[in-house]
């Protein structure tokens, strides 16, 4: 078992950057793939990144594509999700999660492990 914990999240300007982290306890990080989801209020949950436990492979939505970067070091138990290029609609709780899964996916179902979120505010 793993558990999350997310830092990083702020206000910020819209066309900032900001930089999340998650660290994960535990001796088995390096066996889950890693994914970054975020929920807008009054909005469903919705995937952001996701990184696989190789490091080989790296999946981003449509919408943050060429603005973020998805990470991870294992030897420190931690992902970050680089975010520049902010925008308002970017505004939102952002949640780690880790999963089993063969492959590292975008939907949710495939993570059994979750943070409890970050804050990020971007403001025009």
């Amino acid at each position: 078992q793993v558990q999350l914990v997310e830092s990083g999240g702020g206000l910020v300007q819209a066309g900032g950057s900001l930089r999340l982290s998650c660290a994960a306890s535990g001796q088995t990080f390096r066996s889950y793939h890693m994914g970054w989801f975020r929920q807008a209020p009054g909005k469903e949950r919705e995937f952001v990144a996701s990184i696989s436990r190789s490091l080989s492979y790296t999946y981003y939505a449509d919408s943050v594509k060429g603005r973020f970067t998805i990470s991870r070091d294992n030897a420190k138990n931690t992902v970050y999700l680089q975010m520049n290029s902010l925008k308002p609609e970017d505004t939102a709780l952002y949640y780690c999660a880790g999963s089993t899964a063969a492959l590292p996916g975008n939907r949710m179902t495939f993570y059994n492990y979750w943070g409890q979120g970050t804050q990020v505010t971007v403001f025009s």
